[in-house]
């Protein structure tokens, strides 16, 4: 059995101990920042762990400073130590003008130490604080903001040895830093589990709420504090694609756990994170792992996932996550890479990482710092953040690595946004007047993202790699299971804002590409949904397996939500016969298939308990598509694109609530007629029904007739009135049919005195 790891020496991950365990070398007190037991106003950062190796504190205050981080440290003994601080100034990179924006102070008991930290050093490093002097054994130490622009600190080392200077190298947690922590060689064992999920956006959330219903043992993983991912309130994208009701009901979950915002960025509290966690905890199946970094895997053998490390990024706990199989809904494709899974990074050209921010107006002046570190943008380099918000095209990364540089990408983020708000404060026509024609002086900015939205990393590649081709074609798939409503939507630099930064626009624009349908949909294969050589491996989210231009459209979080949802039936069907992802499509689709047409409200309490409607989960109304799809209804359906037509018949679809595509009309005069044809697959009686949708111009006598094995029947239906029934469905009678003798319902229009209107036909058997 092999260990995959970012960092393949190590064999636990960072812990959070503030103080000097007894098996840590002696003269040497490492405190972790992310340990903190008071965080104060700064905030937890997971985002890099696996470029720089570790979590850290970021005192993101939007030029505000933020209040301080303190804990207390126990000291082997008093006397003096030499103060070591692993920070960076995150501007220097850049080179800069002015004082590094993320400066911060060491306080110990309530003393700074001279030294300013996160003023030097572009790559993250060990700063020199200088000789401290411990009172006794136990102080109180703190982290003083100084400026609000985001100083960060990973950890503080204090050493009795005054010669003594820490590994400096890219290396995280060597032997050194290891036995200081005394750290245990063991991790904590989890599971096993039938499936474990990585990553809790809404790919994995859902899919873990649906693998729980099915009756599974199953672990959530996720590396920050909630659930959600890019719609959650830390980037507040909101959710887009739809769940259309076509095919199966996998978006039964995802309406279940989507929020309630409207736009991007929206505010906190329409996020509702405590919403989703809330729902994810009720799933006594579920365990949930919140602040949680996978970071390793370990192999049987090169084909097949035996476990997942994860460190808990507040107290250092390893744990080792045993399943049957995994998903990777991470996003960055993550499990994937570390298992060695094929996978695709197109180089360049990518779809980039945005942070938005948001802003208000007050009833009192707000001041805001000169930024000389900051972009330096003038009116007309950027777009003016209009109703109060910057929204999604603030992006950049388009051709930078977006694993090795994704803590630049944010960082240049954060850079143009402080420099356009600069720009609208400080100076220039945007400082004058805003919208309404008042001066800009009482405007402050309320929110920044700290935490990067990305859209584009890398593809793991399963026995179908998805086309834009095979979606726009319609290229049909037996597989095919979650509806992707969302145009080819591809994000470009917006040509106007590259020249003055040609190198990493931060402006984008969306090519929508035609070809998708958005109110039907186009069924993605579950293929797309497994690793093609990592045999126990799923993946959900923008990380399945698809090109990079039918990314465009499988991206958004709604679809993604319902991958994770078809990915969670399918584990159920692994655990179940004892196979792999691969075998339940070439063994078990049919059975992959009658659970996709299980409602969401439907759950079994174990893997071989039977299926029940859970009284407490909601029933949810299908959304209104504007159409009624032939797959929702039962018996025999004819669309009226598959009737026999005489005459001219007109198309139309403005009328709403018509069967799939549309439906046809006619006027008399032209000896228009329409015969819907059908075979019932047994002897008996069945109702017969017919289905339009009214208006004021229909016929209020069109002709109708049944054949049916009794003969033929006519009646006339008046189609300005709706009809009674369900779905638009007005009912013909009942007629007794035989077996291999074709019926058929024929539509005329002779005599009629307005349109006649073809939508559908329905047979219901009565026995």
């Amino acid at each position: 059995m092999t260990l995959r790891s970012f960092f393949p020496f190590l064999l636990v991950a960072p812990a959070m101990l503030a103080f000097a365990a007894p098996s840590g070398r002696a003269g040497e007190v490492l405190v972790e920042a992310e340990a903190f037991s008071q965080p104060g106003g700064w905030r937890l950062d997971t985002q890099f762990i696996d470029i720089m190796g570790s979590p850290y504190l970021i005192a993101h205050g939007m030029g505000v400073p933020v209040a301080d981080a303190e804990t207390t440290v126990k000291f082997p003994q008093a006397g003096s130590y030499r103060l070591w601080v692993r920070t960076k100034d995150w501007v220097a990179q850049w080179k800069a003008p002015g004082e590094a924006p993320g400066r911060f102070q060491v306080a110990i008991d309530g003393r700074p130490v001279a030294t300013e930290f996160g003023a030097e050093g572009a790559d993250w490093h060990w700063q020199d604080g200088g000789t401290v002097v411990i009172a006794g054994t136990e102080a109180k130490i703190a982290l003083h903001d100084l400026t609000g622009f985001d100083g960060r600190c990973d950890a503080l080392l204090f050493s009795s040895d005054p010669a003594f200077t820490p590994d400096n190298s890219s290396e995280v947690l060597p032997a050194w830093r290891r036995e200081t922590l005394g750290l245990p060689k063991e991790p904590i064992a989890e599971g096993p589990f039938d499936i474990v999920f990585v990553g809790g956006g809404y790919a994995g959330s859902c899919g873990a709420i649906s693998a729980a219903r099915m009756g599974l043992k199953v672990a959530l993983i996720q590396n920050r504090g909630v659930l959600g991912g890019n719609g959650s309130s830390e980037v507040r994208v909101w959710a887009q694609g739809n769940t259309p009701p076509g095919l199966y009901p996998v978006g039964d979950i995802v309406r279940e756990f989507e929020d309630d915002a409207k736009k991007s960025p929206g505010t906190y509290e329409e996020f509702e994170d405590a919403k989703k966690e809330k729902i994810a905890r009720a799933e006594k199946n579920l365990s949930l792992f919140l602040d949680h970094h996978a970071y390793a895997v370990e192999m049987k053998d090169p084909s097949h996932l035996a476990a997942v490390l994860a460190f808990d990024t507040r107290t250092g706990a390893v744990r080792r996550f045993e399943a049957r199989t995994y998903c990777d809904a991470t996003g960055h494709g993550t499990v994937g890479m570390l298992a060695n899974a094929d996978r695709e990074m197109i180089d360049g050209g990518r779809m980039g990482m945005s942070n938005m921010w948001a802003w208000e107006t007050t009833d009192s002046p707000r001041t805001f710092p000169e930024t000389p570190w900051a972009l330096d943008l003038a009116e007309g380099e950027f777009p003016y953040p209009r109703d109060f918000h910057a929204q999604w095209f603030w992006e950049s990364g388009f051709d930078k690595d977006p694993l090795k540089d994704l803590e630049t990408i944010r960082d240049w983020n954060l850079r143009a946004s402080y420099g356009a708000w600069n720009a609208i404060k400080n100076h220039g026509a945007y400082a004058r007047s805003d919208e309404s024609g008042k001066a800009h002086a009482n405007a402050r900015m309320t929110w920044l993202a700290y935490i990067g939205g990305p859209r584009e990393t890398q593809q793991l590649l399963g026995d179908i790699v998805l086309t834009e081709e095979d979606i726009v074609d319609k290229k049909p798939y037996p597989d095919g299971c979650v509806l992707t409503t969302w145009s080819v939507d591809l994000h470009y630099p917006q040509e106007q804002y590259v020249k003055k930064f040609p190198d990493n626009p931060f402006i984008s624009k969306a090519v929508h590409g035609g070809g998708v349908d958005r109110k039907k949909g186009y069924p993605v294969p579950y293929r797309c949904f497994y690793s093609r050589n990592i045999e126990n491996l799923f993946m959900a989210g923008r990380n399945i397996s698809v090109t990079h231009e039918a990314l465009g459209t499988v991206r958004v979080m709604k679809t993604c939500g319902m991958m994770g949802v078809v990915v969670g039936k399918a584990a159920a069907l692994c655990a179940r016969n004892d196979c792999s992802p691969r075998d339940v499509y070439y063994q078990y689709l049919e059975d992959l298939i009658r659970l996709c047409q299980l409602p969401g409200y439907m759950r079994r309490d174990s893997l071989d308990g039977k299926f029940y409607d859970d009284p407490n989960l909601p029933h949810l109304e299908e959304p209104d598509m504007g159409y009624v799809p032939k797959s929702s209804l039962s018996g025999i359906v004819i669309d009226d694109s598959e009737a026999k037509l005489t005459g001219k018949w007109a198309e139309g679809a403005g009328l709403k609530g018509f069967i799939e595509n549309g439906y046809r009309y006619a006027g008399k005069g032209g000896g228009a007629s329409a015969r819907f044809e059908f075979t019932v697959p047994k002897d008996g009686e069945y109702e017969v029904r017919l289905a339009w949708q009214p208006h004021e111009n229909r016929a209020t006598n069109t002709p109708v007739t049944v054949i049916s094995a009794g003969g033929e029947k006519s009646q006339t239906v008046n189609q300005r009135i709706a009809p009674p029934l369900a779905k638009g469905f007005y009912t013909l009678g009942a007629y007794r049919f035989e077996k291999g003798q074709p019926g058929a319902v024929v539509i005329g229009t002779e005599g009629i005195d307005g349109n006649a209107h073809l939508d559908a036909v329905q047979v219901l058997p009565l026995e």
